[in-house]
């Protein structure tokens, strides 16, 4: 009777049994992040480092759960309950932690490995729950997993199926044997009557995805063989349909031997009513003291308990992280990406940073989509080689070389405001925009203006320039002490383009020595791509320009970003004309795609900033290029040199001139090292399903649009730890 009504009030509707689980298994609100709180605070009762007997009312509230889902109900009926898109979750429901990471969070009350070890040390018998306690699904919702029969046999939506028809062989083998401890061969015997598909194919199916999937929890696995070692009796109980045999053979493929299974489909009793602890009770005697350790705060603490079973709760990763992560993803990247997430920051194995964190949550998925997003490009258009630009290109090419390292790349040394200088006789526009009008009111001076121009050399003509000014009656004064302004940025400017001939020349000196460096970084290559984070695309269409024009090359260049300039742009549409010919590619969003992300993506709440700390690089700025060893230097190169800011190379060769690096290197070395281990991470749980790296750029974006919830109270505070400022780099 009971199998039949929850069947009736759960299963008959999709949208209820979403919601019902979601507050019911995850104290949360549909698509939402709210947990479930208590006079403010998070509920948090029953930690493993509370008393071995504490019990458990985690997840949502049983009789509020029940309330929920009449409700549910009534509103299906009556016509009032409408489905949600994942576009409508709330954000400002997600309270971020901003002063600690959530790994340290999490854990601050939990025991450690040792701590484990020591409270089960004392017990004749340690029994361990299988699933998410041994062995993690990567996966934030374990039915994920039955997703994947779609493309084994091409039937739409056959993972719901495959729930909907485990509901029906339950309530068969339930009137049958008075229990509903179904197995699997009992499970595809319905779906085989339901689909067509042989009974004995789709267990096979199945199986293989379990072992392709699964893998050992390290930290459980850790105290798992420390108990081994001292010589503990070591069982597994668990509430499943696949048999103790494939169990056991399962957990030894992943370092997690355990010999002696215990599993509900083949007992008839289950861990969820007390059962199967009965079983593994009467078959050890009442002598033997037997702890068992698991996720379920009913099924595996307070039944253990209720059959004089002691019981160590591990906090279960998934339902632990929910609350902090995005659910407006699509269903299958979403569910890996929050699988994988959980399972790396909540098993207990290490501590983490916050800058780690940042990388690892907010960056690693975004440089994996991104990457594989280049990849596929360049294999449709015939990319030879790919350029990742200074300084953002750093993380993506360690990334991307670690997931296609057949591929030809190449670091290039590149930046803005290089760009800016060798362009300026093609551009003298924007020569002067990003120099003059951007810079004016930023405190600095004249005369640091005109040396980031490397035009301090003209200082001396200035008092000339002014007198005849005067002369013609326009009363214009200028000095290099003074601070650029809007005002005296215009007098600049006149005066530089009386000057634009010394420009033109010192650009062209710049030229001749980026030609040398660049068409060694294009030797043999007929298209290449230019990787950057974008926003207008200036860097890569910039180096195009003076392959094909200043630098003679016949190498045609592909300018792909991250994403685009928004329509909180002073100039939104700049590249737009470009986007729409091809010369530029976006991954992210554009004009044309994402534009729900492109209009959240609002650069003066330095959004761009945020995103370019994810691909932050402990390198130091570049400036451009300058003379070869033996060649004249001008007073600014050897400022430069004295300064320790020229790195020289082989003598043949120009020498490329660094300014300082960002603050806080270590912190950049943790992004930097969260996005290589998501990276890793990732590949591993799907490195059978490559078409698992194909990561809308809608999907990249989620975990930053959360971030930003808040008024950006998350992303402040991680920008507080390092000191970026926007500029022309």
């Amino acid at each position: 009777m009971r199998m039949q009504l929850y069947a009736f009030l759960v299963n008959r509707h999709s949208e209820i049994r979403e919601r019902y689980h979601r507050y019911r298994d995850y104290g949360l609100s549909p698509f939402s992040c709210r947990d479930i709180r208590r006079g403010g605070k998070v509920d948090r009762s029953l930690t493993a480092g509370q008393s071995m007997t504490t019990k458990s009312n985690r997840g949502g509230n049983r009789i509020l759960a029940w309330g929920y889902l009449l409700w549910l109900n009534l509103a299906y009926c009556f016509g009032g309950l409408t489905k949600q898109s994942g576009n409508e979750q709330d954000y400002e429901s997600c309270w971020l932690y901003i002063d600690r990471s959530e790994s340290n969070t999490a854990w601050e009350k939990h025991l450690d490995a040792d701590g484990y070890v020591a409270q089960l040390a004392g017990f004749d018998v340690i029994s361990f729950d299988i699933f998410d306690t041994l062995l993690f699904r990567p996966f934030s919702d374990p039915r994920d997993l039955f997703r994947f029969f779609g493309t084994e046999f091409g039937i739409l939506d056959l993972g719901r199926i495959r729930m909907e028809q485990e509901v029906l062989a339950r309530q068969d083998c339930h009137a049958l044997e008075g229990h509903g401890e179904v197995d699997l061969e009992g499970i595809w015997r319905w779906m085989e009557r339901e689909t067509g598909i042989p009974a004995v194919r789709g267990m096979a199916a199945e199986m293989d995805l379990e072992e392709r999937f699964c893998h050992a929890n390290p930290f459980m696995r850790q105290v798992l063989n420390r108990l081994q070692a001292m010589g503990k009796e070591v069982i597994a109980v668990s509430d499943m349909y696949l048999s103790g045999t494939f169990l056991a053979d399962l957990l030894e493929k992943n370092g997690c031997g355990i010999k002696r299974v215990y599993v509900s489909c083949e007992y008839g009793a289950g861990k969820a009513d007390g059962g199967l602890f009965n079983v593994v009770r009467r078959d050890f005697g009442e002598g033997v003291s037997i702890a068992h350790v698991g996720d379920n705060p009913h099924s595996d603490v307070e039944m253990a308990l209720k059959q004089g079973i002691a019981a160590l709760h591990y906090p279960n990763v998934h339902t632990a992280a929910a609350p902090y992560r995005p659910w407006d993803m699509s269903p299958v990247v979403g569910g890996a990406y929050r699988g994988v997430v959980g399972q790396h920051l909540y098993s207990g194995t290490e501590l983490y940073s916050m800058e780690y964190e940042y990388g690892f949550v907010y960056g690693g998925l975004f440089v994996l989509g991104y990457c594989h997003f280049i990849h596929e490009y360049c294999q449709r258009h015939g990319v030879e080689r790919v350029l990742f630009l200074a300084r953002d290109g750093d993380i993506l090419k360690q990334a991307y070389d670690r997931m296609y390292p057949e591929e030809d790349t190449a670091y290039v040394y590149w930046s803005r405001s290089a760009s800016v200088s060798l362009m300026a006789e093609y551009d003298r526009h924007d020569y002067f925009r990003r120099y003059i009008t951007h810079r004016a009111g930023t405190g600095i001076s004249v005369h640091d203006a005109l040396v980031s121009m490397g035009l301090e050399d003209l200082e001396a003509g200035m008092e000339a320039f002014c007198k005849r000014q005067d002369a013609q009656g326009k009363s214009r004064t200028i000095h290099p002490g003074d601070r650029l302004d809007s005002r005296n940025g215009e007098i600049l400017k006149e005066y530089l383009l009386t000057n634009f001939d010394r420009i033109r020349a010192y650009c062209r000196e710049q030229q001749a020595w980026a030609k040398a460096y660049i068409s060694e970084k294009l030797a043999g290559v007929s298209h290449a791509a230019a990787v950057d984070i974008g926003w207008a695309g200036s860097g890569a269409l910039g180096l195009s320009c003076l392959a094909a024009r200043a630098f003679g090359l016949s190498c045609r260049i592909t300018g792909i970003l991250a994403g685009t300039n928004t329509i909180h742009n002073a100039e939104p549409d700049a590249a737009e004309i470009f986007l729409q010919e091809g010369k530029l590619v976006s991954y992210l969003f554009s004009q044309s795609h994402n534009r729900d992300v492109m209009k959240r993506h609002d650069p003066s709440k330095n959004y761009n900033i945020y995103w370019e700390l994810l691909l932050a690089s402990p390198s130091r700025q570049f400036l451009g290029f300058g003379p070869g060893r033996g060649e004249s230097s001008g007073p600014w190169a050897k400022s430069l040199q004295g300064q320790g800011c020229l790195q020289e190379s082989e003598v043949s060769r120009p020498i490329l001139r660094f300014g300082k690096a960002d603050a806080n290197q270590e912190g950049i070395r943790e992004i930097q090292r969260g996005i290589l281990d998501f990276v890793r991470e990732y590949m591993a749980c799907f490195r059978d399903f490559p078409y698992m790296m194909d990561i809308s750029g809608r999907d990249a974006c989620a975990p930053m649009i959360l971030a930003a919830s808040h008024e950006e109270r998350y992303l402040k505070a991680i920008a507080a730890k390092f000191f970026m400022e926007p500029g022309v780099e």
